[in-house]
């Protein structure tokens, strides 16, 4: 079964980042997710606009930036040009006054428009946004921190996308808490991919290689 896994850049070693990258990538990575942070639409800090522009630089992978920022339209010049065409850039709804204009610019630049859609976010109050999306990022736990809990209503949004998506044209990605059990679980039902943090991917004594091989190689 073929599902896409993309490293989730905020839970990298940044001592050694330049080794992270090149682990990542020779092990077998699909994209790398970059988590942008103002520190008021979320209650943190994460990566910057310079950690994108390094690891944009360092590898040939496609990136999957997040915004988790206020008002992204001020600012989506500034991603849009440090980007490839091809990227993908996610934002969230509830962040924008008018978030069609938002995707209507990453669109133009030649980027992939994604939509993330919080656990207290309903799929109703995004339906105009899936029209125009094509990537929706579904966060499995409140964002802003790794290491949260699952929050288990999530699934029966999941349901909903899956069930719509086809009609819509968009591809339904994960992001948060993912375990081995959730990509057993989501994958066969059309779920496209997976954001690896410090559950599965980070923080482990082994090589990337090895557990993305593992991930790759699960029993469905």
């Amino acid at each position: 079964m073929k599902f896409e896994l993309m490293a989730s850049m905020m839970c990298a070693d940044y001592g050694n980042l330049e080794k992270e990258v090149e682990n990542l990538e020779k092990g077998g990575i699909d994209s790398f997710h970059i988590d942008i942070m103002d520190g008021r639409y979320v209650p943190n800090f994460a990566m910057s606009l310079n950690d994108m522009r390094y690891i944009a630089g360092a590898s040939s992978k496609p990136l999957d930036v997040h915004l988790m920022i206020e008002h992204p339209n001020n600012h989506i010049g500034l991603f849009l040009r440090s980007l490839r065409p091809g990227d993908t850039v996610y934002i969230h709804p509830e962040a924008e006054y008018h978030p069609s204009t938002t995707l209507q610019s990453i669109i133009d630049a030649g980027m992939t428009p994604g939509i993330a859609v919080n656990p207290g976010t309903s799929v109703e109050t995004v339906m105009e946004m899936l029209r125009i999306a094509r990537k929706v990022l579904v966060m499995s736990v409140n964002p802003g921190n790794a290491g949260q809990m699952y929050l288990p209503y999530v699934g029966k949004k999941i349901t909903k996308l899956l069930a719509i998506k086809e009609d819509m044209g968009f591809e339904i990605y994960w992001d948060g808490a993912c375990s081995a059990d959730k990509i057993l679980e989501f994958a066969p039902k059309g779920v496209r991919g997976f954001v690896l943090g410090t559950t599965l991917l980070f923080g482990k004594s082994r090589e990337y290689g090895d557990i993305l091989q593992d991930i790759r190689e699960l029993r469905f």
